[in-house]
C-alpha cells in the first residue's frame, strides 16, 4: 500500500491515499483472506524516526474499516513474522515503515526475501511508489508465484495509460507548479498529441522570461530559459502553448491581502507573480470547455494562501463542469490532488491520481519498475 500521508501531531490530516486502498482491502476481507500490509512514510533513510511511524496511518485505517488492526514495530523481525503466521481469515497486520531499513530503497534481495515470508500471494496497490525499484515493490515480487495488482493500481493504469493513449478529442493538458525540469518529459510527450498545453504556476515565468517579458521578482529558473525556448520552438505548428495573459502579484506569499493584477509581461521589479489573473482564467476556461479530455498536473498559483487560490480553484471548478458534460478529466500530481481535495471536488472529476512522481513517469511514456516486476 501507499500510506505515505501527511501526519501532524500523530494524526493523519489527509486520508485520500488510505481511502483509495479500501476497495482492494474490502475485497480481500470479504474473500476471507488474512492481510499483511507494507508501506513507507517519508524518507527516514534507514533510521528509526518516531515521527515517521505508520501507527497514525494504521489508526486511521482501523477507523475507516471499523475493525482492529495488528501492528509490528519492525517489518522483518521474528515477532512480526510470528504475528503474520498466526493471522486468521479477515485479520489485518500492518508492518512498520519499510524505510526504517535502508535495504528497502536499495532493493536488497535478502530484505526482499524476508518481507516475502509474510504471505503467500503478493498484491501491489501502491501506485505512488510504482516508479521506484525498491524491495517492497520489485524485489519482493520475485519471491512469489502468485502476484498481481490491486484495484487502485489497476484504475491508475487504466486512466493514465489506456485513456491517454486514445483520448476523447480534443486533448488539453494543463501544467503548473514551480519547476519546468520535473515536467519536461510530460511536455515533450504531449507536443503533437495535445491540441493545447496551458501553462500556469511558477513554471510559467521561465517561459515568459524566455519570450523577453518582464516577470519582476517572480520565481524564475535561469538555467531553464534556453530549454523553454527549445520547447516553444518544438511545439510550433504542432501544439498550441498558452501562457498567462495577466498575473496576480504581491510583494511576497505573506501578502495575500495586498494583491494587484498586472499584464504577464509587465510585472514591477519589486513584485512577484503568485497566481494567474482573471483574463487568463477566462482564456483557459474557454479552451477547457471545448475539450474532450483534460489532463491537469500542477496548481496555477500558491493555492494554499488566501489571495492566490482563485486561479487554481476556478480551473478545478471548470473541470467539474465539463466532467458533468461527459468530458474525461484526469488530475495527477501531489499538489493538484491536494488542491482539488481542499475544494472537496475529488469525486467530481473522472480520476484523481494518488501518485505524483509515478503519474509523471507514466504520462511521460516511461516504464514503471513495479508494474514490470508483476509481469515477470
Amino acid at each position: 500500500m501507499d500510506f505515505n500521508v501527511p501526519i501532524e501531531n500523530d494524526r493523519v490530516v489527509d486520508d485520500f491515499r488510505i481511502r483509495a486502498t479500501l476497495p482492494t482491502l474490502q475485497y480481500c476481507l470479504k474473500s476471507g483472506a488474512n492481510i499483511v500490509l507494507m508501506s513507507h512514510l517519508g524518507r527516514p533513510n534507514g533510521k528509526v524516526i518516531p515521527e515517521m511511524s505508520l501507527i497514525p496511518a494504521g489508526e486511521k485505517l482501523a477507523d475507516l474499516l471499523e475493525m482492529p488492526i495488528k501492528f509490528s514495530d519492525d517489518c522483518i523481525s521474528e515477532n512480526a513474522h510470528d504475528v503474520s503466521l498466526g493471522l486468521r481469515g479477515g485479520e489485518i497486520h500492518l508492518l512498520e515503515n519499510l524505510r526504517f531499513h535502508i535495504e528497502e530503497m536499495k532493493n536488497d534481495p535478502a530484505f526482499s526475501a524476508n518481507l516475502a515470508k509474510h504471505g503467500q500471494i503478493y498484491i501491489n496497490d501502491a501506485f505512488g511508489t510504482a516508479h521506484r525499484a525498491h524491495a517492497s515493490n520489485t524485489g519482493v515480487a520475485k519471491n512469489f508465484t502468485y502476484k498481481g495488482m490491486g484495484f487502485l493500481l489497476e484504475t491508475e493504469m487504466q486512466f493514465l495509460s489506456e485513456v491517454i493513449k486514445k483520448p476523447k478529442q480534443p486533448l488539453t493538458v494543463i501544467l503548473g507548479g514551480a519547476k519546468i525540469d520535473s515536467k519536461l518529459g510530460l511536455i515533450h510527450s504531449f507536443i503533437g498529441k495535445a491540441q493545447h498545453i496551458l501553462i500556469g504556476g511558477g513554471m510559467a515565468f521561465t517561459f515568459l522570461k524566455a519570450q523577453g517579458k518582464d516577470v519582476g521578482n517572480s520565481l524564475l529558473d535561469e538555467s531553464m530559459i534556453s530549454t523553454a525556448k527549445s520547447i516553444m520552438s518544438k511545439a510550433r505548428g504542432k501544439t498550441k502553448l498558452i501562457f498567462p495573459k495577466d498575473i496576480v502579484c504581491a510583494e511576497s506569499m505573506k501578502h495575500g491581502d495586498q494583491t494587484e493584477v498586472f499584464p504577464a509581461g509587465k510585472i514591477p521589479d519589486h513584485l512577484m507573480g503568485l497566481d494567474i489573473g482573471p483574463e487568463t482564467v477566462e482564456e483557459f476556461s474557454k479552451i477547457i470547455e471545448g475539450s474532450g479530455t483534460v489532463l491537469w498536473n500542477g496548481p496555477m498559483g500558491v493555492f494554499e494562501v488566501d489571495g492566490f487560490q482563485k486561479g487554481t480553484q476556478n480551473i478545478a471548478l471548470k473541470l467539474v463542469e465539463i466532467t458533468r458534460g461527459d468530458a474525461m478529466t484526469i488530475v495527477g500530481g501531489g499538489d493538484s490532488t491536494a488542491a482539488i481535495n481542499k475544494y472537496g471536488l475529488i469525486k467530481e472529476v473522472s480520476h484523481v491520481s494518488t501518485g505524483g512522481g509515478a503519474s509523471l513517469e507514466l504520462l511521460s511514456g516511461n516504464p514503471l519498475p513495479a508494474i514490470y516486476s508483476l509481469e515477470l
